[in-house]
């Protein structure tokens, strides 16, 4: 007796230091007054913080992280006797109302407290808290469950017919038809239980804090559950936080070394960092403006639901087996890269949930796996009608819907849910058309490349969309033939200069600094982003074409001037990232739609093979004339202010 004495004096002692107490009264008025004289059960939860516990008293410590039934119960006797002793709730009869249910905020960082589902056998352990992380890729429909039901005798002149003498709460691990059933007897007189259907409280306060397709640390205890004639084993989350991993934040050296080598111009680093991206799988300075779209979209990751800046990448080759290698390649630099299946889900599908209730289960497709990261599509033109469909709807709205009919899941009435799509789409299209089966052409008109069979509301439907062309001169199949010879010949050796040579885990680091960048907008680019998109609208002057620059290409320019003062790590954005921003989204919509009177090359952003200092400055010269003819045009064209 005088253990149990003493940890329940640490408990009032962790309590009035960790605010639990004031938490306590103030979670109490609600109750106050007879608000709610029907109920059962009073449920108070706590967030405890095992290692304050343990410094109090380790005896209490150790009870909480080994014994949680028993911490549990002492809780609640302390609970119970200030809210007597206080007079905080006056309807209160019995220590059984009382239902503490308390969540630690974390465990102590060693192997035995964390649950690993990989081991086997499972199940053999004590039932005390363990922590896992991991990603939710199914959840079910959110339902409520018993917390606590009153129960009286059948029979009137037992005194358990009256009072609070039967209550059942729930327990770790139990099911709804283990806390409330009706083969319960009097513990006085035998007679069969009756609940007070009035009395009983319900909950579902852990579902609502968990997002499909996002990463959570769970602290749980596992248990058995018993539905004869199986035994499941599963974890009952007692507490919930969204969990983010470990990565490397770190820039390389030989990247740190360029920036400083490159700081004369603000368009040097990035175009570096594009030119020799992708090495190990293609040849350097081939494709370079796809390279820094990839590069720009895997910086603009971020899983932010209130400022979403996603960044959508459309390829059109007629080498898609080229530009699938490289999508393949760049995938994984992502914070999480889903590859996307034909024979998979691309959004969400249906199933009857066997180990629960027996409502739906929402399992996420690819889409929804991919938050806060890229989902490849691949090949476009494999894809049939109906799931072009799909991907154009979901592109457009960003969110994914379920209908979960009633009939078939045993619900009262239909329910439509939606979930947010936070990740950006990769994909490539076959360009190929008879034209080009002939003789190629390097002067393709503007506005007039072909998408093969994806359509054009699809296509529009991409954020940036890229057209990979080289010149003859640099045929991509020669280039790749002399790239694979040379890691035939010399395996394991650098192909190119070390100025052109980084290794993956360069870029890997560099990527993850880059995406945790804050990044502001100069008065400067935000004149320049504004200015253009308002020119644009006005010369586009008609409704049909007008409704081709609308408010997605603001977003598209303002991601991409943030993604390229990232990737060039500065926390700025300067004019320079915008003026990227506006040639790489003008060669989209004029792919789309045809050229305005602001007309640019197809290379503009890459005009020439970066293959030494002169050729980075003539590419530095050929932006500045670039940002003088954007600044002209807006000069001229956005002095009006176009009716939205």
């Amino acid at each position: 007796m005088d253990g149990l004495h003493s940890l329940k004096e640490a408990i009032i002692v962790y309590l009035d230091r960790s605010g639990g107490l004031c938490k306590l009264i103030e979670d109490c008025k609600v109750f106050k007054g007879g608000q709610q004289q029907t109920e059962a059960v009073y449920r108070f939860s706590f967030d405890v913080n095992p290692s304050d516990v343990l410094e109090l008293d380790a005896t209490l410590g150790d009870c909480m992280l080994h014994d949680p039934v028993k911490a549990v119960s002492l809780f609640q006797s302390v609970c119970y006797l200030s809210i007597k002793t206080l007079s905080l709730i006056d309807q209160i009869e019995t220590e059984n109302q009382v239902n503490v249910v308390l969540k630690p905020t974390h465990l102590p960082p060693f192997p035995n407290y964390c649950l690993d589902l990989s081991e086997f056998p499972r199940g053999y352990g004590p039932m005390r808290p363990l922590a896992l992380e991991g990603l939710v890729i199914a959840m079910t429909r959110v339902t409520k469950y018993t917390q606590g039901a009153r129960f009286l005798c059948s029979e009137e002149r037992c005194p358990c017919s009256r009072g609070f003498h039967h209550i059942r709460v729930h327990a770790p691990g139990a099911t709804e038809s283990a806390t409330v059933r009706s083969d319960f007897t009097c513990f006085l007189c035998s007679s069969p239980l009756k609940e007070d259907v009035k009395s009983r409280v319900l909950g579902d306060e852990l579902c609502n804090s968990m997002r499909i397709g996002h990463l959570y640390q769970v602290v749980g205890i596992p248990a058995h559950v018993h539905q004869w004639p199986n035994v499941t084993w599963s974890v009952e989350a007692c507490s919930v936080r969204p969990w983010t991993p470990k990565c490397p934040c770190l820039v390389s050296n030989n990247f740190q070394n360029l920036q400083t080598a490159m700081a004369c111009s603000p368009w040097r680093f990035a175009a570096i960092v594009a030119n020799s991206f992708g090495s190990p799988v293609i040849p350097p300075g081939l494709y370079n403006t796809l390279k820094l779209g990839l590069l720009l979209s895997l910086v603009q990751t971020e899983d932010n639901p209130d400022f979403p800046n996603h960044l959508d990448v459309l390829a059109l080759t007629s080498e898609t087996l080229i530009i699938d290698r490289l999508m393949r390649y760049s995938l994984p630099l992502a914070s999480r890269g889903i590859q996307h299946t034909l024979t998979g889900d691309l959004l969400a599908s249906l199933s009857r949930d066997e180990h629960g209730a027996g409502t739906a289960n929402i399992h996420a497709g690819s889409a929804l796996l991919a938050s806060g990261g890229v989902c490849l599509l691949g090949d476009l033109t494999s894809y049939k009608k109906d799931k072009m469909d799909m991907l154009q709807s979901a592109l457009e709205s960003r969110t994914v819907s379920v209908f979960i009919p009633a009939k078939k899941y045993g619900d009262d009435m239909d329910q439509q849910l939606s979930f947010p799509i936070q990740c950006n789409f990769w994909a490539l299209a076959d360009s190929a058309s008879p034209s080009k089966r002939t003789a190629r052409c390097d002067n393709v008109v503007l506005g007039s490349v072909e998408m093969g069979s994806v359509p054009l509301q699809l296509a529009e439907s991409f954020g940036l969309i890229v057209q990979c062309r080289e010149t003859s001169s640099n045929h991509p199949l020669l280039s790749m033939t002399v790239h694979a010879l040379r890691q035939a010949m010399s395996p394991g050796e650098p192909l190119y200069p070390a100025c052109m040579q980084f290794t993956t885990q360069d870029y890997e680091e560099l990527l993850a600094h880059a995406r945790q960048l804050k990044v502001d907008m100069s008065p400067e680019a935000e004149r320049m982003i504004h200015s253009y998109y308002m020119a644009s609208r006005r010369v586009r002057s008609d409704a049909k074409q007008r409704s081709t620059v609308s408010v997605t290409s603001i977003k598209l320019l303002i991601a991409l001037a943030q993604a390229h003062a990232k990737l060039s790590l500065r926390t700025q954005v300067l004019e320079e990232d915008a003026v990227i921003a506006v040639l790489l989204c003008e060669s989209s919509v004029t792919l789309k739609h045809g050229a305005s009177a602001l007309v640019f090359p197809p290379d503009a952003v890459f005009p020439c093979a970066l293959c030494d200092l002169d050729s980075l400055h003539q590419r530095d010269l050929t932006l500045e004339e670039s940002r003088m003819q954007i600044l002209h045009f807006v000069q001229t064209h956005a002095t009006c202010t176009v009716e939205e």
